[in-house]
């Protein structure tokens, strides 16, 4: 496989190094020693320059203020972002103008996009189901009312939501069929209750009671959910592996300057070993994940279809950060548990980021029943 870069993709990563390299991860209260949320909303600032360094609208297209990029160039700044802990919705709401962009109506279109590229309008999308554990399609209800749709049901977890403009539904029809609500936060039988991810953000558990809304603030195409879900799924990959990353390079520094016998530690062979396993992690990680993300910008064909390219990498992102950060701490010693240090932050967003993707053993399974409905010959 080739995976080199283009020059606009190459341009995007650039310009998201010079906007993240002022972001400190420790810029709010650790999540360890902090009751409640570390912070009311989002990194404001940090998504005004986002949006001025026009990574915000990269993937829209020309006539919307964009660049006209896709999702492989999203996860090229995601990963970015993550190195830094960036607390700004740029998966969520990027994804879903970009679904937008390839589903919805020309109205909606002229409505939205321009508007969430200049950073003006924020979008989130609730993809965890009521409780985490189902489809999040099911959680919700959408039935024909009026000149409308009526929504009923809850999801769980949504990110971002107290700050967020729009949250993006996903809801099941009477026929079974997915349709995509775009929900504005102040509509009526629309509430919100705190939730605290591990990472001390805030979240929100999104309650619809009969809640109306407009027919042109639905998307109805087939597969727009299917898509959805699966490039968001490929964006949580891109934050694991630029998070990952980032700790064993801390991991690296560390462990060179830290003496033990009168020698730097990570010239003993136990860590040297450690070390090189997460290496050869991280490596799989993005192999896996750019795979993933051509199969899902190109729409290519093949033996298996994109989701099973999407679950491979989930499998190796879930297992990989994980296995990435409880190494760094290992290596770390007690000095990876210090709060005035920086690395059990990473290891708090490690972990919202493998519950985000799920146990590795579930997407196995979901591969397997790939592989069984298209068998290779």
């Amino acid at each position: 496989m080739d995976f080199t870069f283009t020059e606009e993709q190459q341009a995007a990563v650039e310009a998201a190094k010079a906007v993240f390299a002022g972001v400190a991860p420790d810029s709010v209260p650790s999540p360890a020693l902090t009751e409640g949320a570390v912070a009311e909303d989002f990194d404001r600032p940090l998504w005004a320059k986002l949006a001025d360094a026009d990574l915000l609208s990269l993937l829209l297209d020309e006539e919307y203020g964009g660049a006209g990029l896709d999702a492989i160039a999203l996860c090229l700044v995601l990963r970015e972002s993550a190195k830094v802990l960036a607390r700004v919705p740029l998966l969520e709401s990027g994804a879903a103008a970009l679904a937008v962009q390839r589903y919805g109506g020309p109205e909606l279109k002229a409505e939205l996009l321009a508007r969430a590229g200049r950073g003006d309008l924020v979008l989130t999308v609730a993809a965890s189901g009521r409780t985490g554990h189902e489809p999040a399609e099911r959680a919700v209800t959408a039935r024909r009312g009026g000149d409308g749709w009526v929504l009923d049901g809850v999801q769980t977890a949504v990110p971002w939501a107290y700050g967020a403009d729009i949250v993006v539904v996903p809801a099941h029809t009477e026929t079974g069929r997915t349709v995509l609500a775009l929900v504005p936060r102040d509509t009526e039988g629309a509430a919100l209750a705190e939730q605290i991810s591990t990472t001390g953000e805030r979240l929100g558990q999104l309650r619809l009671e009969s809640a109306r809304i407009a027919s042109g603030d639905v998307i109805e195409a087939e597969g727009a959910w299917e898509w959805l879900r699966e490039l968001l799924a490929t964006g949580v990959c891109a934050q694991a592996l630029g998070l990952g990353e980032a700790v064993l390079r801390m991991t690296s520094e560390y462990t060179g300057k830290r003496e033990q016998f009168g020698f730097p530690v990570a010239t003993f062979q136990a860590v040297a070993v450690q070390a090189a396993d997460r290496y050869i992690d991280l490596r799989a990680m993005e192999a896996t994940l750019w795979q993933a993300a051509w199969r899902i910008s190109a729409e290519a064909g093949g033996a298996l279809p994109a989701s099973a390219d999407v679950a491979v990498a989930k499998i190796w992102a879930s297992e990989g950060v994980r296995r990435v950060v409880q190494t760094a701490q290992h290596l770390h010693g007690g000095f990876g548990a210090d709060t005035d240090y920086p690395l059990h932050r990473y290891h708090a967003w490690a972990k919202h980021l493998e519950l985000s993707l799920g146990p590795a053993a579930a997407h196995e399974e979901a591969l397997g029943d790939l592989l069984a409905a298209h068998p290779l010959s």
